[in-house]
């Protein structure tokens, strides 16, 4: 038999809201997950709240939980304390990002899940992680980011460091925390048994630099890399450079590339050039290479024509687009990098697509987002044997909430 993706079969208990646990449970559910998206009554994930909406229904909330199941519970009644414990029992995954200590005092910690399930792989998402003095605080995105050093490298250097309006730390945080719940699950399909999962923001963040780390811990703290603008401060040209009507992303670093770079300027003088013979070099000379690059890009009769200059000679060059010119570029587009999808009551629109790619299971599931509750039966009818009637108690006192379902029209 061929299961229809690559985590058919795999359980998902799934406590996380906002992003960056919601990032991992999205994809797991683009793999073929069975995801069992757990709500707090009576509002449920707090991203159901967030813009755009349409009758109520918000699109981003949507586009981060497409084909997960909705159980929505009142914790603070121990029915539905007991449910969650059976649930775990019958679970292969769980996952959950609320700020260390919240999950053990709702009577759900790594302790207690263990007990009732030895192969559970059990996976905590925070901003600063489950030890070390800051782990108690409560945290977004952009805490990790400054922590991590990241956010005092963005902007110009004798300004204050700017803020990205991207949430890269929760998402790259998800995907880490994907990749950690893959390695463990074949782990526990080697005899391995199950396991915790520790993943913070704040590692996740850091993982990202380069040369900024070794750097400064190799000159003992000599150097100490800051933000340097549009132009990477160590190496050079690796920026962003003003055409004649929008930007540009031009790097030249190796030999091959800078010589095909002063070619395709009618340059080639520059080539021999010791203040420009590294990309170090080049980099102690910045002013005098963005002059140079500048000049030549507002001589062209266009930017077009300056990229296709570039390109031809395989220099590495980018425009710079907004989202919305992204969301229409025919690459993108082809490879589904901007997919549209539709909601039965938002209908079609478009959201990032998929980034994992899968020979044998080349086509996108079909897959829609719950409304809050929906699938309180078929959840616990499936997994736990409950009858109708049973549910339906549980329903009428309180522990089981759900929302009106639109009617699709």
């Amino acid at each position: 038999m061929i299961n229809k993706h690559i985590l058919s079969g795999c359980r998902v208990l799934d406590f996380t809201h906002a992003l960056a646990g919601p990032t991992t449970t999205r994809l797991m559910a683009e793999m073929g997950a069975d995801v069992v998206k757990v709500e707090l009554a009576p509002h449920g994930d707090m991203v159901r709240a967030m813009p755009f909406f349409k009758d109520g229904r918000s699109a981003y909330f949507v586009q981060q939980n497409r084909g997960k199941k909705s159980l929505c519970l009142d914790i603070r009644k121990p029915e539905a304390l007991e449910l969650l414990k059976k649930l775990i029992g019958q679970s292969d995954v769980l996952l959950e990002n609320y700020t260390p200590g919240v999950i053990a005092d709702m009577g759900l910690s790594w302790e207690v899940a263990r007990e009732i399930n030895p192969q559970l792989i059990y996976c905590s998402i925070s901003a600063f992680g489950q030890s070390g003095p800051l782990s108690g605080l409560p945290g977004f995105d952009y805490m990790g980011q400054a922590y991590s050093g990241v956010t005092s490298l963005m902007g110009e250097p004798d300004e204050a460091p700017v803020m990205p309006t991207i949430s890269m730390g929760d998402v790259n945080t998800g995907v880490h925390a994907l990749a950690a719940i893959n390695g463990a699950l074949y782990y526990r399909s080697q005899g391995g048994g199950g396991q915790y999962i520790d993943c913070s923001l704040l590692d996740s963040y850091f993982h990202c630099h380069d040369l900024n780390v070794q750097l400064c811990s190799n000159t003992k703290g000599a150097v100490q890399p800051t933000r340097n603008g549009r132009h990477h401060p160590a190496v050079a040209p690796d920026g962003i450079f003003r055409g004649r009507d929008s930007c540009m992303f031009i790097i030249a670093l190796t030999p091959k590339q800078w010589e095909a770079l002063c070619g395709v300027m009618g340059r080639t003088e520059l080539i021999g050039d010791p203040r420009y013979k590294t990309f170090s070099d080049r980099a102690a000379h910045l002013d005098e290479i963005i002059e140079i690059i500048e000049g030549w890009l507002q001589s062209m009769p266009s930017d077009d024509a300056s990229r296709a200059a570039l390109e031809a000679a395989h220099v590495p060059v980018a425009p710079v687009l907004t989202p919305g010119e992204a969301m229409q570029h025919p690459h993108l587009v082809e490879r589904g990098t901007v997919r549209t999808v539709h909601d039965r009551v938002l209908g079609d629109f478009q959201i990032p697509g998929m980034p994992l790619r899968f020979s044998e299971f080349p086509e996108p599931l079909g897959l829609e987002a719950p409304f809050l509750g929906e699938h309180n039966a078929t959840v616990l009818g499936d997994m736990l044997a409950m009858s109708a009637e049973e549910i339906e108690q549980l329903k009428a006192s309180g522990v089981l909430h759900a929302e009106s379902i639109a009617d699709p029209g």
